[in-house]
């Protein structure tokens, strides 16, 4: 694919996996244009402090909420990247509705405004936590991913297609318990609410390459998942903070004990790659099953759970890959 003459649009654009997406673009691919959209100017005039200045970069102010804004700044563009939502879990349970607007209805004012816009492709970041949700948030983001899937059909003669990346915690990010456990190990004593809970792991920088891979080989339809390894909370407070002390809590309301990526009622139109799956489109839409052609199907009893993962990470490898935080955090 050449991107140097594609203009892309990030909604969400001023969080962690937006900047990353843009500094991995501007550096690697320079297509002709990028547009960060969100709706906090403070934000966007960081990322201006923090070097994000490049000549093919812009900056639009706007909220997902507000088709109309939406629709002016799809006008020109290729590709969309839907990053914007409310994530944290005690906030979404506590304003409910917020979590709706922003996540639902704003995902719907994306497609519609995508459809109307004649943009190419669009590619939906959603989340473990939308598979056999137990919180609001993990309802908003399965709603989302129906409405990006289903939304495909709607396109009829246009060009337009939708896809979504579904993957686990981001090492770091914003709501990551990482900077949590950086801050706690100075009073001696981090705190874990099981020890047997289970997480996956990617890094930000992994999410974001798959996510453009996803945008290059996407038809329409198609929920991608990656294989990423799993580690366990308990190992990942021993990493960070082997001398402290570690009380366990218990869950807190809303949360999981492990994570499920793919459920087993999905897995009848999953398709395995060498390193990733496709949750191919249930209804029988005329575009997102060419992956069967090079790819195999699973057994029908399968699950992605993050406790039966064949990939975990020991302590050890998770002292690596936290290395960078640790230095940021001095």
């Amino acid at each position: 694919m050449n991107w140097k003459n594609k203009v892309i649009l990030v909604t969400g654009g001023t969080g962690s996996f937006g900047k990353k997406f843009i500094e991995i673009m501007l550096q690697e691919y320079t297509p002709a244009k990028l547009i960060v959209f969100s709706r906090d100017e403070q934000k966007q005039h960081e990322m201006r402090q923090m070097g994000f200045t490049h000549e093919n970069l812009r900056y639009f102010i706007g909220d997902v909420r507000d088709y109309d804004r939406l629709r002016r700044a799809f006008e020109g563009v290729d590709y969309v990247i839907h990053a914007a939502a409310l994530k944290q879990v005690p906030a979404c349970e506590y304003n409910p509705m917020e979590a709706v607007k922003t996540n639902i209805l704003g995902s719907s004012n994306v497609i519609d405004a995508a459809l109307d816009a004649k943009v190419d492709r669009v590619v939906a970041l959603s989340t473990d936590k939308a598979v056999n949700p137990i919180n609001l948030y993990g309802a908003t983001k399965l709603a989302a991913e129906k409405l990006f899937v289903q939304s495909n059909a709607y396109a009829g003669g246009r060009k337009t297609r939708f896809s979504c990346v579904r993957y686990g915690n981001v090492v770091g990010s914003r709501g990551s318990v990482v900077p949590l456990f950086i801050q706690q190990r100075k009073t001696g004593v981090v705190t874990v609410t099981d020890e047997r809970m289970t997480r996956f792991w990617i890094s930000l920088e992994q999410g974001v390459r798959f996510v453009i891979r996803c945008l290059e080989e996407m038809h329409g339809g198609e929920v991608f998942v990656p294989k990423i390894p799993s580690m366990t909370v308990a190992d990942l407070a021993k990493a960070m903070a082997p001398e402290a002390k570690i009380n366990y809590i218990g869950i807190r309301p809303g949360e999981k004990l492990h994570e499920v990526l793919i459920s087993e009622d999905e897995a009848r139109t999953v398709i395995e790659l060498d390193d990733m799956y496709v949750v191919q489109p249930a209804e029988s839409l005329w575009f997102g099953r060419e992956w069967e052609a090079i790819g195999k199907h699973i057994t029908d009893e399968f699950r992605y759970v993050s406790n039966t993962n064949e990939n975990w990470l020991t302590v050890e490898q998770i002292q690596e890959i936290i290395k960078p935080f640790e230095g940021a955090s001095k």
